[in-house]
């Protein structure tokens, strides 16, 4: 029997679900949590492998459900090695998972990004097998692999690629945000779903954000829902009545609350009333001060609480190269201090990465478990992995981010294995 690696993170602070331990061992054997222990536990005789933290804060590795694309790359023209490039830089920004997110376009150019998103991801596979959670110990996680599709490479693992994120393009035109409106459709039959191109793959997550009130809109929910996506509502302008049968349909989390919605009006609460209302629903929301006032991000947390909000980037291939004019998605747009546009003068997606969300959040006062929550459990819980990752607990993969006292990453493991470390 192959005998298992363990590995010693000794000395850190460790952002646990409900509270901080400020002085910690990690356990971890064959890429899984095994124990945390108090610091003066000396353990460090049955590891293999000594990493000393030194104080080091622990996060669980963050994970990005809305991202376009960095250092460059656009997931709409990407390669698979450039889509490996991406999933490396967000490695080195503590993202240790992600969903390449795609904005509505023409069928040819769907195509080829889904055939380079399923060329990494069966690469990946192929190079590292999962491993599966000890039967025995859950019954109910007897089927269930841990995913580790960016697991063994040659070299340093990555952040992993879970699947994909379609962004529209069942959106609505009125509020295209900017999305061009030129691609957009509306749902007739099943087979409107099936000229969608998807990921080939066992492990593959598949995401839509759709405007519910589009012709067919209730229907699409119900029709990806029978085919196991995810369903988020998004650029859209549907009234509580639509919105509640959306809900009902399936559809229980918002895609980049507040922003291409409607604002907030007293006379007509649209879907930024109902989703501050709305218990069941979940949503996430782009915290860099750009999208959302950070007066506004406060408001949100205090009324859907920090158990209902997810952090995205929602990157554009410009994050992560600094101020600029960048061609993109067939038109230029401009980064200038941290801020985009397109030629319509519309904000076009971030230039930040969760791990400057994570930062904003913690520098308006909200608590660190509550931003692991945001920035891990809670996009884990939204595409249904939350079992294997998103905290750190015991029996989870070891997806993990070490930060200094000015939040910079100084290790990123994913599954166990050093993805980043700084020189």
């Amino acid at each position: 029997m192959r005998r298992q690696r363990i590995v010693l993170l000794s000395n850190a602070r460790i952002v646990l679900p409900e509270r901080i331990s400020e002085s910690a061992n990690l356990l971890i054997e064959d890429g899984r949590i095994a124990r945390i222990l108090d610091s003066s536990s000396d353990k460090t005789a049955e590891a293999d492998k000594v990493i000393d933290l030194d104080g080091l804060t622990l996060f669980p590795g963050f994970i990005d459900v809305h991202i376009h694309g960095a250092v460059g790359v656009d997931a709409m023209e990407a390669g698979a090695d450039d889509l490996d490039r991406v999933a490396k830089f967000l490695a080195s920004e503590g993202v240790t998972a992600w969903l390449p997110t795609l904005v509505p376009a023409t069928s040819e150019e769907y195509e080829r990004a889904i055939k380079a998103i399923s060329a990494l991801m069966s690469d990946n596979w192929e190079r590292g097998r999962p491993a599966r959670f000890d039967a025995e110990k859950d019954p109910r996680r007897e089927n269930e692999a841990l995913k580790l599709s960016k697991e063994l490479r040659a070299g340093r693992p990555r952040s992993q690629l879970l699947g994909v994120h379609y962004e529209g393009p069942f959106v609505n035109s009125e509020q295209c945000g900017a999305l061009h409106r030129e691609h957009f459709r509306t749902f007739k039959d099943s087979t409107d779903v099936d000229a969608l191109p998807t990921i080939n793959h066992e492990s593959a997550i598949h995401m839509m954000t759709l405007a519910p009130e589009i012709d067919g809109g209730i229907e699409l929910i119900k029709e990806l829902k029978k085919r196991n996506w995810i369903v988020s509502i998004g650029h859209t302008r549907a009234t509580t009545e639509v919105l509640d049968q959306a809900l009902a349909a399936g559809a229980h989390h918002m895609t980049h609350f507040m922003n291409a919605m409607p604002p907030l009006h007293h006379r007509a609460p649209g879907p930024v009333g109902w989703g501050l209302l709305q218990d069941g629903v979940t949503c996430d929301m782009i915290a860099d001060g750009v999208h959302i006032d950070p007066a506004i991000l406060k408001l949100i947390i205090r009324h859907k609480s920090p158990e209902r909000i997810s952090l995205i980037s929602d990157a554009i291939a410009a994050a992560g190269l600094g101020d600029g004019d960048y061609e993109i998605w067939g038109e230029k747009i401009s980064v200038n201090n941290g801020r985009t546009q397109n030629a319509r003068g519309s904000i076009a997606g971030s230039v930040i990465t969760t791990l400057d969300a994570v930062r904003l959040m913690l520098s308006l006062g909200v608590g660190e478990s509550d931003v692991a929550r945001m920035a891990s459990l809670n996009p884990a819980r939204l595409l249904g992995i939350d079992h294997y990752c998103g905290s750190i607990e015991e029996g989870k993969r070891a997806d993990l981010v070490a930060v200094d006292e000015a939040r910079n990453v100084r290790h990123t493991i994913v599954g166990g294995k050093i993805a980043y470390s700084e020189e």
